[in-house]
């Protein structure tokens, strides 16, 4: 596993050890990072159920300003913290042991991008999306990686599905307000 592109271009990430963790796929990262380019940079980042932290790892090195990554698994947050130093961005990221709804509970934070991967096969998704939409910029994007046999709404709060794809095992469905929404609300 890599960084992609931009100033960390081609530098190894680590994996947390167990099965816990399944990385995002260099086809799926590419995919999505390809559709986003042009939205990372300044951008305000959460990366939830972090993993590695490769998504957040990839928009920074794409020019993201602050990226967040929360995880609960203690090996996961070690890993985190490897793969940001080794790629040097500890002073633009803030790396949290947390689970993801406590966070999104207590956060003040608003955010322009959001990477969701949970844990397959738990429908935690149902739940976080609309905490989630709160903290999300007008013009914010959600990115939500699932199992296809995982069903979301195509409405969440404000946030309409406008983007869903298939790789394999893994769908990743894209939310961001109609661009009519930001000139009424």
């Amino acid at each position: 596993m890599r960084v992609i592109t931009g100033t960390a271009r081609g530098r190894k990430l680590q994996t947390p050890p167990g099965f816990d963790t399944r990385p995002t796929t260099d086809k799926v990262k590419e995919a999505i990072c390809s559709s986003l380019q042009f939205d990372f940079p300044g951008a305000v980042v959460l990366d939830l159920f972090a993993g590695s932290g490769q998504m957040a790892i990839e928009a920074l090195s794409r020019g993201a300003q602050k990226a967040v990554l929360i995880d609960a698994d203690p090996r996961a947050v070690s890993c985190i913290k490897q793969n940001v130093r080794g790629c040097g961005f500890l002073e633009k990221a803030e790396i949290l042991r947390s689970d993801a709804l406590s966070y999104l509970q207590r956060t003040e934070q608003m955010f322009d991008i959001a990477f969701l991967d949970p844990p397959y096969r738990n429908n935690i998704l149902q739940q976080i999306l609309p905490l989630l939409a709160e903290k999300m910029q007008k013009t914010g994007i959600i990115v939500c990686e699932h199992e296809p046999e995982c069903k979301l709404s195509d409405i969440i709060q404000n946030f309409h599905l406008q983007k869903q794809k298939k790789y394999g095992k893994i769908t990743v469905s894209i939310y961001q307000q109609p661009e009519d929404s930001e000139e009424s609300g």
